[in-house]
């Protein structure tokens, strides 16, 4: 059976059974909180319980290494709408220790998809029209740095109501210890 079919499968079944009425809360988060965090698996689960969020709490944004890469990309997009339409009140950036975007080298990500069947065309044409591929798969050398770097993006942004407290931390990914890299409210509490 495919991952596809198995995903389908438990999915008739958590519907039969109203499984999902557990989960049920609206679109709004309750603590008016957003937070830009890692895509780990590690912080599925473990970031939510060691900041006591429970689900309807925070609109939770995931990428790799919770980088803001672009000022009008779709980090910052829903970051905006979080604010905006969805009423959150905090932005919380949450990057973590032994993340994976610290150790990528844009080199070697890219000798994977050629091995992977990318063509160097594909890579040599969209190089030419202006798309930098090593700067877009950059990584970073301290998270601590790239959480600041990410935070004054959002803070510097034009769209972001000065009032809004954008705050930076680090989860361990194994204990779920948090350190503020910088708070929002002005000292590191």
């Amino acid at each position: 059976m495919s991952l596809l079919a198995n995903i389908l499968e438990h999915n008739r079944e958590f519907v039969q059974e109203k499984k999902y009425v557990e989960y049920q809360t609206t679109k709004f988060p309750n603590k008016k909180l957003v937070i830009l965090s890692c895509m780990d698996t590690r912080l599925t689960y473990l970031l939510p319980q060691a900041m006591n969020i429970k689900n309807g709490d925070t609109k939770i944004i995931k990428n790799a290494g919770a980088i803001v890469s672009h000022p009008f990309g779709s980090v910052m997009r829903s970051l905006v709408v979080a604010i905006y339409e969805l009423g959150a009140k905090e932005v919380c950036v949450v990057g973590h220790h032994g993340c994976g975007m610290g150790g990528i080298r844009p080199e070697e990500t890219i000798d994977k998809m050629l091995n992977q069947g990318i063509s160097s065309i594909t890579i040599d044409t969209l190089e030419r029209a202006g798309i930098d591929i090593h700067g877009w798969l950059k990584g970073f050398s301290s998270v601590e740095e790239s959480i600041k770097e990410s935070v004054t993006l959002i803070r510097q942004h034009p769209l972001i109501p000065k009032e809004i407290p954008v705050h930076g931390m680090v989860i361990d990914p194994e204990t779920g210890k948090l350190d503020v890299v910088t708070s929002g409210y002005g000292s590191n509490e």
